[in-house]
């Protein structure tokens, strides 16, 4: 039968195997609503449907979407279309736009040639009407002309921006990081474009970017030194050689500001403009490889990125834009450090080793490099330089010719990069090597630098370049020497006797990725200081590195893992040059002892960031100044977990850090849009004192309960007086609104501050919550109740927020969550992420797992939620689960249903949850609990003729699903084997229990009749119909796929034991009622079968359907 065929995509170009997205789907479903809703109508007719029409939000973002697939897919139709999408937006086409940047970001490759054509189209028409934040689609589109990329397709998206852009020069002049990002982009695809074919191209390109580097070189500079780098690229064309000219001898000439190359030089280029010669797609592969690669297993994908992005000769000036985001994007995580992840170094080493070109390899040297040069430990970031010593000290193994290529390259580039500044880049270099013997990367540069792999030649030239590199480590008796394993921290403490190991030897230190010494050096235990990989492009301005001098610092103590080192905050003073009052204020709030002061100093400085009186270039300085400054403050223990009273909560937060968290607060209360300046101050200081997201948590819980007593209660009392209510009649329900608009508010100041850091509000929130967890777990289990209230949408499910509870908790916090859930105050469990968070606690520690118990009993959750699950728990793995489930089981009733989930376990040697189950059931339900086992017997092995079943076989008896007919004889023997009296096996009296397994012995084959022998005995009926005990066989069933076990076919001896007992009459109160709406009419049936007619081939059990 053929399979109905998917209709093509109107816009992607799509294979007979790749489904439609979510996003595909939804612009098609759009585009289908807006053709039913306009069919058949006129044009007066069609304006006024879709006026209509887009009063409701969502019928406004469906029409939306609709006109825009018509815009992309119907040329002849495009501009129509455009006039109505302007005509009925109401938010300024801002929903269109974000659905585009998503289609170009992710879609983009797979775009048919129509709708590319339309894309550009569309951004020309939003470019002439000038709507709102479309440049940030122009940055998107920029992304996708890739370098090293000289295909048809390429060059005509190359081709269609250049002449929009010349078109709007005066729109582009309104944005100045998009002027810098054209010519950065621009820049590099000059390089590329030098074959005959492209002479034409070529001369538009330079035109225009040096257009606008002459014109806009004020937007030009915050590039920084990569511009220098691709500048130095195209030097020898005639118009660039003559720019060059006024740069070196004339910079005033071009902008009143620009000082010369050396300002350049002097400034990191921003993350952004690395990642801007990435695709999309690109990036997200190279962001694969080095972070869930593992060390060995590489190859296979660095062979498939050679093979899609690097295999034409015009791809070899890639490998520059690919060491570079490596370089300056990609900072791994600590955790990835220490884990067997494919390291940076490797990857690098891998793009070195497989260059064929000699240009392309002297430019890819200079691109790893080119951070040394000019770097500056107080304003760079080790992580810059760190790549390119472990690539030399890497390769000296395995490709020593790499590392003699790239140390002589080092020789060379001191006096030749720039004659003038000669010592400006020795003292560079000789700074990153400091740097680098300073932070541990390396405890020596000496086996280095004169390793017997080098010719003599070179060694000779390193030792007069790096002289006072080249000597001998001094190895005295007692000398220690630090491991670095990889992690910021180790890079930025201040060494203790604790952190470091014994070395006697002159051997070099492995890198953590490749260490070869039996007993690797391991860090402290700290885990969660991530530098960000940015796979996006914000809105919102790049986030700097933060200099060296303010990485955040390890110490002996116990919480200081987020100590900032005890300097002298001069050298960020001097960063900040102006306004004056910032610099006084700063200094009074360093000088200041008195704590009214210091907090009225920092009221003034929030205030002028709040203005904006300060330049975004500075915000990084102030961050750190304020940092260092308040570091006591930060790193103490500010939690009154002795005395827990409304007034000492609210002295703990009356120090200056919180008058910052004060005013973000009042700022979005009042939904200023002004708080995104102080959310980004914050933000800074976070990179620097990781201690400032739960700080900010905390404060939003205890100022929250002021604002509510202060604001919320007396409102009441006003209202209560103006309409002559009694008070407890109305707060309630004031009290309930007033405390969501509050809630809202709270969210509302951590999610700005979450958006500053770049990152997702569920990563944000866990990690703030786990540095909580290691330096105070009673403020964690304060804050637990509020994160939960607040964040519903990303705590509720989320796994590792959950484990990091219930592994804090102890007995008291544990009852006191539960009084909270079962008062309706808090919720911790959803019913759509129950089965995700159950699967994942079954690794977890017992005691974790009976917290996480404890609150699904608290949540009232019913047995349905966990019967899924339960034919997966294995009972030596699985106990504390095992144990909870029959908790619950004992407050139902056997029904249908739950026999099914029960039934379905396999019956294995020792597993006990089935029969204790069972047996627990036989105590008050034992005819109805024998009825429906029997009936669920007879399902699976139905009456038939000895003929139809000698001809049909045994796989009959398996039509039904699970339980098999084995699982069911599997679990009643198992139960048999553990009837310790006459009295206990009454079960298996009954005349339904004995017809089934009649039945079930007529239809199974030899084998089974073989292995349950003693099961089958019991339907043997005499003549006062007594069935017989069971048998003296003790042997024990293991039932895997067949659930047999091997016992004897005779059943007529007695089973007899030294201790038997007769059934508890003990009275219990009665279970809780658990009642399956759906099943329930099957399930009467069951138990109340119809009446069967005699030896007639129809299923005895009536119309039992299962």
């Amino acid at each position: 039968m053929e399979q109905p065929k998917t209709p093509a995509s109107r816009l992607l170009n799509t294979s007979c195997i790749e489904n439609k997205d979510e996003l595909e789907e939804k612009l098609e479903r759009c585009h289908s609503m807006l053709q039913n809703l306009t069919a058949g109508l006129s044009e007066k007719e069609v304006h006024d449907t879709l006026n209509n029409a887009v009063c409701k939000d969502k019928t406004h973002e469906e029409v939306s979407l609709g006109l825009l697939v018509v815009i992309l897919t119907d040329p002849q139709n495009a501009a129509k279309s455009y006039r109505d999408l302007t005509l009925i937006t109401r938010d300024g086409l801002a929903i269109v736009l974000l659905h585009l940047n998503q289609l170009v970001l992710e879609k983009y490759l797979r775009l048919n040639d129509v709708t590319r054509s339309q894309l550009l189209w569309l951004l020309r028409e939003m470019i002439r009407t000038s709507v709102t934040n479309v440049d940030n689609l122009c940055l998107s589109l920029l992304r996708h002309a890739a370098g090293g990329d000289i295909s048809s397709r390429n060059l005509f998206l190359v081709d269609a921006l250049l002449d929009i852009f010349q078109e709007n020069r005066a729109w582009l002049d309104k944005f100045p990081f998009l002027v810098a990002s054209i010519v950065y982009t621009y820049l590099r695809l000059i390089e590329d474009h030098n074959a005959p074919h492209l002479v034409g191209l070529r001369q538009k390109e330079v035109t225009f970017t040096v257009s606008l580097i002459r014109e806009r070189m004020a937007d030009c500079l915050a590039i920084g030194r990569d511009l220098v780098r691709l500048l130095q690229n195209v030097a020898r064309i005639p118009e660039f050689e003559a720019l060059w000219k006024d740069i070196l001898l004339n910079p005033k000439n071009l902008c009143s500001n620009f000082n010369g190359v050396l300002q350049l030089l002097q400034t990191r280029t921003s993350r952004r403009f690395l990642q801007s010669r990435l695709t999309p797609d690109m990036e997200r592969k190279l962001v694969f490889l080095t972070s869930n690669v593992r060390f060995g297993n590489h190859k296979r994908y660095q062979d498939w990125f050679q093979r899609q992005y690097l295999a034409t000769p015009e791809s070899q000036s890639l490998r520059c834009d690919l060491i570079r985001f490596i370089v300056g994007v990609i900072h791994p995580t600590n955790e990835l450090l220490c884990s067997d992840i494919i390291p940076r170094w490797a990857v690098i080493g891998w793009l070195f080793t497989t260059c064929t070109s000699t240009v392309a390899a002297s430019n890819a040297k200079l691109a790893l490099f080119y951070d040394w040069l000019f770097f500056e430990p107080d304003k760079d970031n080790i992580m810059n330089i760190e790549p390119a010593i472990l690539v030399m000290h890497n390769s000296m193994r395995s490709h020593p010719p790499v590392t003699a290529t790239l140390l002589d390259f080092l020789c060379r580039i001191i006096p030749n990069f720039y004659p003038a500044l000669t010592d400006k880049v020795r003292n560079g270099i000789f700074s990153s090597l400091r740097q680098i013997l300073e932070k541990r990367v390396l405890p020596s540069l000496y086996p280095l630098f004169d390793s017997p792999k080098l010719d003599r030649e070179l060694r000779s030239k390193i030792r007069e370049t790096f002289k006072e590199f080249c000597l001998p480590p001094n190895i005295e008796p007692g000398n220690k020497v630090l491991k670095y394993s990889g992690k910021m921290e180790e890079l930025n403490k201040e060494h203790n006797p604790g952190t470091v190991i014994e070395n006697i030897t002159n051997s070099t230190v492995e890198n953590n990725h490749v260490a070869q010494d039996p007993e690797p050096a391991f860090s402290d235990e700290e885990e969660e200081s991530p530098l960000r990989i940015v796979t996006k492009v914000e809105d919102e301005e790049d986030e700097e590195d933060v200099p060296l001098s303010t990485v955040k610092l390890k110490n002996d103590q116990k919480n200081a893992n987020c100590v900032v080192k005890k300097e002298d905050i001069t050298s960020h003073l001097r960063l900040i040059m102006e306004p004056e009052e910032l610099r006084t204020s700063i200094e009074t709030l360093h000088t200041e002892t008195d704590n009214e002061s210091r907090c009225q100093a920092m009221e003034r400085i929030v205030q002028m960031v709040v203005e904006d009186e300060i330049d975004a270039e500075t915000i990084p300085a102030l961050a750190s100044c304020i940092s260092i400054i308040l570091s006591p403050q930060i790193t103490a223990q500010i939690f009154p977990s002795d005395n827990l009273n409304e007034e000492a909560l609210v002295d703990s937060i009356s120090t200056p850090l919180f008058v910052m968290f004060r005013n973000q607060f009042q700022l979005c209360k009042e939904e200023d849009n002004r708080r995104k300046l102080l959310a980004r101050v914050l933000a800074e200081m976070q990179s620097i004192q990781p201690r400032i997201g739960y700080l900010l948590l905390y404060f939003l819980k205890v100022w929250g309960r002021e604002e509510e007593k202060r604001e919320g209660e007396p409102r009441l009392v006003e209202k209560s007086k103006r309409q002559k209510v009694k008070k407890r009649n109305i707060s309630l329900i004031e009290l309930f609104y007033f405390s969501n608009v509050l809630n809202d508010v709270k969210a509302s100041v951590y999610k700005d501050f979450c958006a500053q850091r770049e990152k997702k509000l569920d990563v944000c929130l866990v990690s703030d919550l786990k540095l909580c967890h290691e330096d105070n777990i009673f403020m964690l289990c304060y804050l637990v109740p509020d994160v939960y209230t607040g964040f519903q949408n990303v705590a509720l499910g989320n796994v590792q927020l959950l484990h990091l509870v219930v592994s804090t908790v102890d007995s008291c916090q544990l009852q006191d969550l539960v009084c909270q859930i079962m008062q309706g105050h808090l919720k911790m469990l959803k019913k759509e992420s129950f089965t995700t968070l159950l699967t994942a606690s079954l690794n977890w520690e017992t005691f974790e797992q009976y917290c996480f118990w404890q609150l699904i009993f608290a949540h009232d959750f019913p047995i349905d939620y966990i019967l899924p699950v339960l034919p997966k728990l294995q009972f030596r793995n699985h106990a504390e689960a095992l144990t909870s489930i029959l908790f619950m089981l004992k407050q139902e009733k056997p029904t249908l249903d739950l026999l099914r989930q029960l039934l379905a376990r396999q019956s294995v040697d020792g597993d006990m949850f089935v029969v204790a189950a069972l047996r627990y059931w036989c105590r008050d339900y034992e005819e109805k609990l024998g009825e429906l086992l029997a009936n669920l017997l007879s399902t699976r092995y139905p009456a038939t003729s000895p003929n139809k079943r000698k001809r049909s076989g045994a796989k009959q008896n398996q039509q039904s699903g699970p339980p098999t007919g084995e699982q069911v004889l599997g679990h009643l023997d198992q139960l048999r084997q553990h009837c310790m009296s006459s009295a206990e096996l009454q079960l298996y009296h009954s005349e339904g229990m004995q017809r089934a397994l009649q039945q079930a012995q007529a239809a199974s084959s030899d084998s089974l009749r073989k292995s349950y022998g003693d099961l089958f005995a019991l339907a043997e009926v005499n003549e006062e119909n007594e069935p017989p005990p069971p048998s003296s066989s003790a042997r024990k069933h293991i039932t895997a796929s067949s659930g047999g076990g091997g016992g004897s076919g005779k059943g007529g001896h007695r089973k007899t034991g030294a201790n038997t007992r007769e059934r508890s009459n003990m009275k219990r109160p009665p279970p809780r009622h658990h009642i399956n709406s759906t099943s329930s009419s099957e399930e009467e049936e069951i138990v109340n079968p119809k009446q069967a007619k005699k030896r007639k081939k129809i299923n005895p059990v009536g119309s039992d359907s299962d």
